[in-house]
Parts: C-alpha cells; sequence; structure tokens
C-alpha cells in the first residue's frame, strides 16, 4: 500500500520578476510524497495562480483527495483530476519516482549520466530598458545563442529599440531571438506590431493575443510575417479531440508546453503527436517549479531526442530553491550525477 503526503512550499525570487501579468516575487508550490516499502517518490503540484486553469479555491481539497486514494488505478486518478493538470503532473512524477531505483532519476539517459546536455534559451524578464540591456548582456556573455525577451510590459517603442540594438550587436546568425507577448496586444494592433517585430528577424512570438480569440488567433497565424507560438492558448483545453480541432483551425506554426499547464507527461505528449502529425513545430518550458519540478521534466525532455533550445533555465531563480545537481552550464542544461540532493525541505 503506498501512503502519500503534501506539503505546501513558497519559493522566494532572488529579485523581482517581471511578465505583462505584473511583477512576481514569490511562488507557490504542493509537494507531493509516496512512501511504500520503505521507497520514496516525489512529485510537484506547480500552480501559477492567475493563469493555471487550476487556480480554484478546491485545490488544496484535491490535493487531499489524491492523499487518500492514491492506491486507486492510475488511470482513474488521471481522469478523476482532469481538470487539476498540475496535480495530474505532481502525480505522475511522484509515481515514476516511486517506481524508479533512485527517486530522483525518473528517466535514465545520457543526460542524467552527465553524458548529454539539452540545449535552453537564456530568458530576459520585462523590466525596464537598462535592466533588460544588463541582463541580455550577461546572458551572452555566459555563452547563449538562443535568447527570449518578455515583451509587453514597457512602452512597444522601447522594447523596439532595445531589439535594434541586440540585432545592431547581434545578427541573426549569431544569436536567435524569441520573444514573449503574454497576450500583450489587442487583435487591432497585433499585426502592425508583428510587423514591426519582423524587420528584426526573429525566430518567433508566444501568444501575441490573449488566450481564447480564436478567429483573431488563425487569422493572424495564416498572416503574420514571423512565427507564432502558442502557449496560454494550450491551457484547460482537455480532451484529444478538442487539441486537434485548437491546433487544425488555428494553425500555428508552434506549439509550447508547459507540463504543469496541460496535464502531466500524458498531457504534453498527446499534443506533441498532434502537432507531429500536423507538421507544427514544439518546444517544451517550466513553469517556474522547483528543481524537482524542472527535474523531472529535463529528463522527460532529454528522452524526446529534440534539438531546439527549450525552455529549462529557470533554476537559478529562487533563493530557496531546493539544492539539484542541474546545472545551467553555458547554453545548456547540464546534469551533475555526482552531486547530491538536499532533501531538506522533502521531509514531512
Amino acid at each position: 500500500m503506498i501512503k502519500a503526503n503534501y506539503k505546501k512550499y513558497i519559493l522566494d525570487f532572488k529579485r523581482p520578476s517581471g511578465t505583462s501579468r505584473g511583477v512576481l516575487s514569490k511562488k507557490e508550490t504542493w509537494f507531493l510524497k509516496l512512501e511504500e516499502n520503505g521507497k520514496t517518490g516525489y512529485g510537484e503540484c506547480g500552480i501559477l495562480r492567475g493563469l493555471s486553469i487550476d487556480d480554484r479555491p478546491d485545490y488544496k481539497e484535491k490535493i487531499q483527495w489524491l492523499c487518500k486514494n492514491i492506491n486507486k488505478d492510475k488511470k482513474e486518478l488521471l481522469a478523476e483530476l482532469k481538470e487539476f493538470p498540475s496535480i495530474q503532473f505532481g502525480l505522475e512524477m511522484a509515481l515514476q519516482s516511486l517506481k524508479a531505483k533512485n527517486p530522483f532519476e525518473l528517466f535514465p539517459s545520457d543526460f542524467t549520466k552527465g553524458k548529454k546536455k539539452i540545449p535552453i534559451n537564456g530568458l530576459i524578464w520585462m523590466g525596464e530598458k537598462s535592466f533588460m540591456k544588463k541582463q541580455i548582456d550577461q546572458k551572452l556573455e555566459e555563452g547563449f545563442s538562443c535568447i527570449k525577451l518578455k515583451i509587453g510590459a514597457i512602452e512597444f517603442d522601447k522594447e523596439l529599440e532595445l531589439l535594434q540594438f541586440i540585432r545592431k550587436e547581434y545578427p541573426a546568425d549569431q544569436i536567435e531571438l524569441r520573444v514573449d507577448a503574454n497576450g500583450a496586444f489587442s487583435p487591432k494592433e497585433a499585426l502592425v506590431k508583428l510587423k514591426a517585430l519582423s524587420k528584426f528577424e526573429l525566430h518567433s512570438i508566444e501568444q501575441p493575443i490573449k488566450q481564447g480569440q480564436f478567429e483573431e488567433m488563425k487569422k493572424l497565424c495564416a498572416s503574420t510575417p514571423l512565427p507564432i507560438a502558442l502557449d496560454e492558448e494550450l491551457i484547460g483545453v482537455f480532451e484529444k479531440e478538442n487539441k486537434r480541432k485548437l491546433l487544425e483551425k488555428i494553425s500555428p506554426q508552434y506549439i509550447i508546453l508547459k507540463p504543469s499547464l496541460v496535464g502531466g507527461f500524458q498531457g504534453t505528449q498527446e499534443w506533441i503527436d498532434l502537432a507531429e502529425e500536423l507538421k507544427i513545430g514544439w518546444w517544451i518550458t517550466s513553469a517556474l517549479e522547483s528543481n524537482i519540478g524542472l527535474n523531472a521534466i529535463a529528463q522527460w525532455t532529454a528522452i524526446l531526442n529534440t534539438t531546439m533550445p527549450q525552455g529549462l533555465g529557470t533554476g537559478s531563480l529562487y533563493t530557496n530553491n531546493i539544492k539539484s545537481p542541474s546545472e545551467v552550464v553555458g547554453e545548456t542544461l547540464t546534469y551533475q550525477p555526482q552531486n547530491n540532493w538536499d532533501t531538506t525541505e522533502l521531509k514531512f
């Protein structure tokens, strides 16, 4: 019999991090701990308040329900948790961890042996132009050749100036630039802004307009001068048939997958299968989880054998993260198996 327990944990940002939805200084997460026959498994339910579809008053009750019913069939549990994708992910992770020889080596591969690295993008947070420029300089110094900028929080003209500065210093064959608007543009202005942005030879733009505006997004994807990647648009789409309909209707150039937001490994795999069938590109991004969740996402991503830079460089954002063998070296996420986990915060 499996025994399950949970713990709420608040992650503190080293410095407040700006998005178009406001400034983040803390991040709530929930750890799951499973025990059976002397073995332990860990999972993380990484909720993003204000964004996750499962940001609901009964979130804690659902985790309590899961702990009480942990010995039910996995399929049954995942079906019951359908509207709680971050808890689905925490459950999948914890069960995989419990099953593994080492609770932190969920998906053994050359990555977990320290022989393979995952290419990642460098993330630039929103803020004043000088602050963003400082971050860009630092990322370039660290060796990143793919940079993702959050846009939509400062004046658009200033953002264009910033992109012009980057392109003047670093041409497109030297630095790949991705931008994430987090739905900051209105449908009326979006195409004009995309045309202005396209001058800087960008790789893609994430979610230019808010999710749920299907007709407008479809038109944008059909006429855009630069590739569009759907992100928030995928949140809350549970059934495989509805996922197919959304992708066929909008026809984006890319989709971005955060397992905590789209139903864990199983939900993410469904999106990947559909995207590949419809010739849509994709990459994986963490949703600001602690190193527990990030570790699981990275190990799973490693066995997908994708070569695109992924969005997995968020492990150093917090002052009180769980110490792990994962490390960003240059523009890659690496796993140093000789380094230990610090499980102090996982004793509950």
